[in-house]
């Protein structure tokens, strides 16, 4: 039975309407210096790809991206070689996304759609990939099925969210991570923030119940750390970069459908 008692299309509601605003205050300026960028990179502090290691080579591949927002993580993809296709609920981001990739190419689809609920056949994707998008903010009972739903058999998916302990420990008003434990281990699942969105933080013992769930079975976690020149995201402020050093702010799993 899910944990979540409240009506799921009030959160996506509530959710659609949180990201209208950050798409304007996400300006397009800052979109297209993420769409600019060369290489892949993940997260807040820009860890690169080649660092990690987790997509792998994405030549030839079908890769679907959910939450995408803007979708500059499609258009890294696309000039790796991948054919992405991105998808996000919000006709905001989607919108930005759109202006930046007619501007700048290259050209992908972009689709509007409940990350939930998909509107794309099954078994098209070599790769599903989400970087602070579904893990975060979409119903893991949910979206996990899709997505094994969504890839062929053998596929693979990674996503980045944030860890399980920024979680803990990011006040419930305002301001970064702290060194305390602002609630309790369970409580993280799901947190509706004040003035805010509903966000899904499950532990790692429920990440790896919830993938074996839905027919995936665990390859890797990295647990992610600032590096030593890293840099702050654009708009997030959820831990500081001194946090992050000494703490993992950021999760990436790596799971395969059997």
């Amino acid at each position: 039975m899910s944990r979540v008692t409240e009506s799921r299309a009030d959160e996506l509601a509530v959710n659609r309407a949180l990201w209208a605003l950050v798409n304007e205050r996400f300006t397009d300026a800052a979109a297209e210096d993420l769409w600019r960028r060369s290489d892949v990179v993940w997260g807040l502090f820009a860890v690169p790809e080649r660092e990690l290691g987790l997509l792998g080579d994405v030549r030839g591949r079908d890769v679907l991206e959910l939450a995408c927002g803007t979708a500059y993580l499609s258009a890294w993809l696309a000039r790796a070689g991948a054919r992405p296709v991105a998808v996000d609920l919000s006709g905001e981001q989607l919108a930005t996304a759109r202006r930046l990739r007619d501007r700048l190419g290259p050209d992908f689809p972009l689709v509007q759609g409940d990350v939930e609920r998909v509107p794309l056949a099954s078994g098209c994707f070599d790769l599903v990939v989400s970087e602070h998008g579904a893990a975060a903010w979409c119903d893991p009972e949910r979206w996990l099925p899709e997505a094994s739903r969504l890839l062929r058999p053998g596929g693979r998916l990674v996503f980045l969210t944030n860890s399980h302990l920024s979680a803990l420990c990011v006040p419930t008003d305002e301001g970064v991570a702290g060194e305390q434990l602002l609630r309790g281990y369970g409580e993280a699942y799901r947190v509706r923030w004040p003035g805010g969105g509903v966000e899904f933080h499950p532990s790692h013992g429920d990440w790896v119940g919830l993938l074996r769930r839905s027919g995936f079975v665990v390859e890797s976690l990295h647990e992610v750390f600032a590096p030593s020149e890293g840099t702050d995201h654009p708009f997030y402020d959820i831990v500081s970069p001194q946090w992050a050093a000494r703490w993992p702010a950021e999760e990436a799993w790596v799971a395969r459908r059997e």
